[in-house]
């Protein structure tokens, strides 16, 4: 028996549950669909590539460990849709998927927020339950049924984070930050992280707000962005952009312009800042010490799934996209397990009944799949991650952290 196999089949027996499930005395299907919509092509390509490997690898686990036992052992089959480099594409791609696949049980999307709002219009009609690592808040708060933030939510990340990072300053260098510079990108995820911390957390921490700079991706040019950051000489920055080439033109004006590498530091929200691909467009030293409020990540307890993925992906760590993309397919398997039957429905009713603090729940912060009402889960927690020695690791909290947080203090 393979590590993987060994590793699924755990998962499995995790809860128990799998021999004790009714069987259905209609004809089982030997196959069962399952979606992913994310971008594959256009600006943010990579987020949805590396999605697309986390799934696979899950999927590989799933059926390699015996598919979904309480449907006769079942595989899972994964069906991939482009969500392209719009809201209006990501909304058509859901409707392909919805009229070509009209037996999908459940499906995970769509990276941004943005998509991942657009598409929720189409797949709620059709009672497609869809599980996002995306952070609007927006997403679970329209009253849809068959909606599952397997994340935090933006203003939870932003409440979760702020304080430990000032806390942090605090501790290295003796004196709390003062003032904030915040640049950031309208996507929906950037938009809901900086609306509580403005309109809330920059009064409660007694920071001032010296630079407040929105911009649309792609960027064309960072010089007006930066000259501003340059200005004002910040005590702390929060910068929040969402395609590589964005952070890319953003850290490197920022070194040309003298405030680069650690001279302030810089907190981001998201994965874009902590992708692999920054080593191949960015010298290391000006990612060196930058951090990244995320939802998923690498921890303590993923190691051996993370180094295995890296195997066989090719990519140079484990990220959020993809530790969530494969911890997603996994509570879609638990959920069919539950209801018994390869059926939307129930499969989302199972979603609503889950609380599981081991198997799925072992890939996210907070370790618990539970949902709300309103489809949060549960306990949802954080990680802050830092650029350290040219690569992104978790270094917050402490529990699951692979090193400890440094605070610039150049």
């Amino acid at each position: 028996m393979t590590l993987s196999r060994r590793r699924a089949t755990a998962l499995i027996s995790a809860t128990g549950l799998a021999g004790l499930l009714p069987r259905t005395t209609q004809a089982q299907p030997s196959e069962i669909k399952v979606g992913l919509l994310v971008p594959l092509s256009g600006p943010w390509s990579r987020g949805g590539e590396v999605m697309l490997k986390g799934a696979k690898l899950a999927i590989e686990h799933i059926n390699d460990a015996g598919g979904v036992k309480a449907i006769g052992g079942a595989k899972l089959k994964l069906i991939v849709h482009d969500a392209g480099d719009s809201t209006e594409k990501a909304k058509n791609a859901a409707q392909r998927m919805v009229a070509q696949e009209g037996d999908i049980v459940a499906m995970s999307a769509a990276y941004l927020s943005s998509f991942t709002l657009a598409a929720t219009e189409v797949t709620e009609r059709a009672k497609i339950p869809v599980l996002t690592v995306a952070y609007s808040d927006l997403l679970t708060d329209r009253g849809f049924r068959y909606v599952f933030q397997t994340s935090p939510t933006a203003i939870q990340q932003a409440q979760d984070s702020l304080p430990e990072l000032i806390k942090l300053a605090e501790q290295t260098t003796g004196k709390k930050p003062k003032t904030v510079a915040i640049v950031m990108d309208n996507t929906a995820a950037s938009v809901s992280f900086i609306k509580p911390i403005k309109e809330t957390f920059l009064k409660q921490l007694n920071l001032n707000l010296v630079v407040d700079e929105t911009f649309t991706p792609p960027l064309a040019d960072a010089t007006p962005l930066v000259q501003r950051i340059r200005s004002a000489r910040p005590d702390l920055v929060l910068l929040l952009p969402t395609v590589i080439s964005d952070c890319k033109l953003l850290l490197e004006k920022m070194n040309e312009f003298g405030i680069g590498r650690g001279r302030i530091p810089t907190i981001s929200s998201g994965t874009a800042i902590a992708e692999p691909d920054m080593v191949q467009n960015v010298p290391t030293e000006l990612l060196e010490g930058l951090m990244s409020v995320v939802a998923n990540w690498n921890t303590k307890g993923t190691q051996e799934l993370a180094a295995e993925y890296v195997q066989k992906s090719g990519e140079l760590w484990m990220t959020q996209s993809a530790m969530s993309a494969y911890g997603e397919m996994w509570i879609m398997k638990e959920a069919l397990e539950r209801s018994g039957k390869a059926d939307r429905e129930a499969v989302a009713e199972a979603l609503r009944g889950l609380d599981l603090t081991d198997g799925p729940a072992r890939f996210f912060p907070g370790t618990r799949i539970k949902f709300d009402d309103k489809g949060r889960r549960t306990d949802a927690g954080i990680y802050i991650v830092q650029w350290q020695g040219g690569k992104a690791i978790t270094v917050y909290p402490p529990q699951d952290a692979l090193a400890k947080p440094v605070w610039p203090t150049k």
